[in-house]
């Protein structure tokens, strides 16, 4: 019940003023956030390769209302390229991009944001990675899939995110599995309308399975973001059915969450990405994390209480 209205809370400036300053949420945030600069996340990406882990980073910010902010959030990930091409990082660390961050919701935003992540996944490229597109409320998703689109016609390799609370999810599955493509799929962290996306948890997880089967029996790389033993169960057990082998899809789990599971994971043969979010702009990440599991609420409301 506290889901929704912690979502609600993640677009209030008053309540992000009240969390920004609450004693113990730097402790919190550390949980989730792996730094707010590139050189802090640097040693962290290390770390999680030397383990036998793989990474993906995302630059976290969501509310650009210009152009030029648009062009640093494109910036900042051609600074973290750099970093990873001069450690030689570019096989074991891909990046997700909130398309919010490179402008699509300002005045021509579809062409702007199409313009500043192609630019990023064209220096992802160059190092020998890749990019995979975040995917955001649900108004936001035509512009989203028609730039994948576009983007794979030169990097077949760049992936997408789809979120299974959506009445619509199943049919992009098909199609994105028909079409080879990476694709994400994550149960959804978004306040989303009765009107377009499951409301119960128990009907989000079965549309999460039914997805994942058409995932599993399509062409292209499924990629499970889950820290739910038993949809990783249930994935490990899809996977075996269509045939694929341990390097024919990955799991994909956050910093800070179940990290014995991920060592798990990769120690079974299995690929392990942690996905690992850094920057100053923190609080709608946050905000999402907190809304996704009541533990980690009783965590953070811990802390405060004890920092008190």
């Amino acid at each position: 019940m506290l889901g929704p209205v912690i979502l609600a809370a993640s677009r209030s400036d008053k309540m992000r003023r009240f969390v920004s300053a609450a004693p113990g949420t730097k402790q919190v945030v550390g949980r989730f956030i792996a730094g707010e600069t590139v050189e802090q996340v640097i040693p962290v990406v290390q770390e999680t390769v030397a383990k036998g882990l793989e990474v993906t980073l995302d630059v976290v910010g969501e509310d650009i209302t210009t152009r030029d902010q648009a062009h640093a959030a494109r910036d900042a990930y051609m600074e973290l390229i750099e970093h990873l091409e001069e450690l030689g990082l570019g096989a074991r660390a891909e990046m997700s991009v909130k398309l919010s961050m490179f402008g699509q919701s300002l005045e021509g935003g579809h062409e702007l944001a199409l313009a500043n992540v192609r630019r990023v996944v064209e220096a992802a490229a160059s190092i020998g990675t890749t990019v995979t597109l975040d995917a955001e409320d649900h108004t936001t998703l035509d512009s989203m899939f028609a730039i994948h689109e576009e983007l794979r016609k030169d990097f077949p390799q760049t992936g997408c995110v789809i979120q299974a609370y959506l009445f619509r999810t199943e049919e992009d599955a098909r199609r994105l599995a028909a079409n080879g493509s990476r694709v994400r799929i994550v149960k959804g962290a978004y306040k989303e309308p009765a009107s377009v996306a499951y409301q119960d948890k128990h009907e989000i997880d079965k549309a999460y399975v039914r997805i994942l089967k058409i995932l599993m029996e399509g062409d292209g790389y499924p990629m499970i973001g889950s820290h739910d033993p038993r949809l990783i169960a249930i994935s490990q057990e899809l996977a075996r059915r269509a045939g694929r082998k341990l390097d024919e899809y990955e799991f994909q789990m956050l910093y800070g969450i179940r990290s014995d599971e991920h060592v798990r994971l990769a120690a079974e043969g299995h690929r392990m990405r942690v996905y690992t979010a850094y920057g100053t702009d923190w609080y709608g990440y946050f905000m999402r994390r907190l809304a996704e599991k009541p533990a980690n609420l009783l965590f953070f409301v811990r802390s405060m209480i004890t920092k008190n």
